[in-house]
């Protein structure tokens, strides 16, 4: 089994989230660990006109966001480090900033920070924009040890038809960060001769 923790953060982006889950779900192979901040309960109900409760369901485990003493709060939980990966969707400013500082106010920013710290990949899907140089250095930091910034932005090569089809070619795009495989839509050569 592979092992995936997914941090939900309270940044727009909800919608990304749930297909991201619901692809992780239906992966053979997969197993689903899952945080979702406070914050993120809010942002999920005005996007999605949803509570928890319908996340949960898409997910092997659920961990308490304030619950520092979970397993992922701990660098010998994340024993099989070479099918262990984490991934923060969607990642807030505040999160980004706490992991840059190295400063865990919750299990998001905990789990993150040993990620860094035991090597294992970490792949932070950052919703803000325009960045200002506080986001542009955290993001620098973060790279620097190791993780993947892979801000939202989809792509329009393979034309898509409704924000459905561009939420799965990025989620796609995500799974490629963890070493998944999946049927989401690639870039093909003719793609440039369809206009």
């Amino acid at each position: 089994m592979k092992k995936i923790l997914v941090g939900i953060s309270g940044a727009s982006g909800m919608p990304l989230a749930q297909w991201v889950l619901r692809g992780l779900s239906a992966m053979p192979g997969v197993e689903t660990h899952c945080i979702v901040s406070r914050g993120a309960q809010r942002v999920l109900k005005a996007e999605c006109a949803c509570e928890l409760e319908e996340l949960i369901t898409l997910t092997d485990h659920v961990y308490d966001a304030e619950n520092l003493a979970a397993g992922p709060a701990s660098g010998s939980w994340w024993h099989d480090t070479d099918r262990t990966s984490m991934l923060i969707v969607p990642c807030s400013m505040r999160t980004l900033g706490s992991l840059a500082g190295g400063i865990s106010h919750n299990l998001i920013h905990r789990a993150g920070d040993v990620a860094l710290k035991e090597g294992l990949r970490l792949v932070l899907v950052c919703r803000e924009t325009p960045l200002s140089l506080v986001h542009l250095r955290n993001m620098l930091t973060l790279k620097k040890a190791g993780a993947v910034i892979m801000p939202f932005s989809p792509g329009f090569y393979t034309w898509p038809s409704s924000l459905e089809e561009m939420l799965q070619h990025f989620s796609g795009r995500i799974f490629d960060q963890l070493g998944l495989q999946h049927a989401c839509p690639r870039w093909r050569e003719d793609t440039i001769n369809r206009g």
